[in-house]
């Protein structure tokens, strides 16, 4: 319609061709002239139009390394744990005189850690002691009493057989000793209380200092001096429950947690592999300690225990991990180092009978021939012609041919 009405305006009337000299041979040069120019116009849209941008999915090719190793039967993700560690507080309330930790000391067994204002209990120990002397000088009092009654009793019973003395005074001074001796077994059993009592003033005395339960590093401190500490919580927040948390770096391990449909693939003892979300490139060897006997019913997993075999100082506890549970110690040794990428599988596309993928470089593809071999769960392993972080086209399209040009769909929500 718009060519028609073109071709309208463009007409010259007889009277305008003779009153401005046109004669008949140059009519057809015009008419010549818009059928090229409109031709040229239809030509360049059917260009345009070929050569739009094709809408792809996009994914980017992974490091082998970064990802469990082939001989892997499954794969987990859960966290480093400390099978020993605890918050270390007083056994007694007191106010803190001395905190001698920071986060990231390591301690020994029986380091002091922190002391309590112990000045209550030195009484305390004091007074024990001293109650502890005087029932002890009783008993010796009480001891040397019955000896003398003893000799006497004996004396008069002397006195007594030889018609000295009347029976009666032989018989008095014996029961004087039997007083006397039952005066002193309660007078000891009364020394032995005020000793024990000694021992408790002692304990209590002690606990006034704070000490580390076992070896290991200071993972938090959570009271200052100054502060009140109970083994007791307490309303009002004032009273910390603790000093400071420590934990033994070897009784490091990993708990994952396993899909339920999956967990018979786990086994006691069965090798594995660790690598910390935080060192990607870092494989740690590991071996399956335990599967706990219970599940999660919310999550449909069971818990699987998990043991490093190497320690190391760069391990903490709470890190993210990655464990890939390996059929043999055999196939952990056997690919230490993979060479290749990984890229899901739908990326791989046949053209001529032979696999492919397509690269994206800028706004084009790049059609790269491919031997993928297999590889772990969606992913296959293409050992040459793509690289680690090269971007490939997901489910290529039949139509997409190398070099054409490509937009990057938006992921779908």
């Amino acid at each position: 319609m718009a060519n028609a009405e073109l071709l309208k305006e463009l007409r010259i009337e007889k009277h305008q061709r003779e009153a401005h000299g046109d004669g008949p041979g140059r009519w057809p040069w015009i008419v010549g002239g818009i059928v090229l120019v409109l031709l040229l116009a239809s030509g360049a849209g059917w260009f345009l139009l070929g050569t739009r941008a094709i809408e792809v999915q996009t994914a980017q090719a992974q490091s082998p390394a970064n990802n469990a190793s082939a001989g892997a039967v499954l794969q987990a993700t859960g966290y480093v744990t400390a099978r020993r560690q605890a918050t270390v507080s007083a056994q007694i309330t007191g106010t803190l005189t001395h905190v001698l930790i920071e986060e990231g000391d390591h301690v020994k067994q029986g380091q002091i850690v922190a002391r309590l204002d112990d000045s209550q209990y030195r009484a305390a120990l004091e007074a024990a002691r001293t109650q502890a002397a005087a029932a002890h000088a009783l008993v010796a009092q009480f001891q040397a009493q019955a000896a003398q009654n003893q000799r006497d009793a004996v004396r008069m019973e002397s006195l007594a057989e030889k018609g000295l003395v009347a029976k009666q005074s032989a018989e008095q001074a014996r029961t004087l000793v039997d007083s006397t001796r039952a005066q002193l077994l309660s007078q000891q059993r009364n020394a032995a209380s005020a000793d024990a009592q000694v021992v408790e003033a002692q304990v209590n005395f002690d606990y006034c200092v704070i000490r580390a339960p076992f070896d290991g590093v200071i993972t938090t401190k959570d009271a200052q001096v100054g502060e009140i500490v109970s083994p007791f919580s307490a309303g009002g927040g004032f009273t910390r429950t603790g000093v400071g948390t420590v934990v033994d770096m070897d009784s490091l391990e990993v708990d994952v947690d396993v899909n339920e449909a999956y967990i018979g693939r786990v086994k006691p003892n069965m090798p594995a592999e660790a690598v910390l979300d935080a060192y990607p490139d870092w494989k740690i060897p590991a071996h399956v300690i335990a599967i706990v006997p219970a599940a999660d019913r919310g999550k449909a997993t069971v818990k699987v225990r998990v043991a490093l075999e190497h320690k190391d100082g760069r391990i903490v506890p709470d890190m993210g991990v990655r464990v890939s549970f390996l059929e043999s110690k055999q196939a952990q040794q056997s690919v230490q180092a993979p060479q290749g990428a990984l890229v899901p599988a739908a990326a791989i596309g046949q053209r001529d009978g032979h696999a492919v993928v397509f690269l994206v470089q800028g706004d084009k593809t790049v059609q790269r021939g491919v031997a993928p071999e297999s590889g772990q769960g969606d992913l296959r392993l293409l050992p040459a012609g793509v690289q680690p972080g090269d971007t490939v086209v997901v489910s290529p399209p039949d139509t997409l041919k190398d070099g054409a040009r490509v937009t990057t769909a938006k992921p779908k929500d």
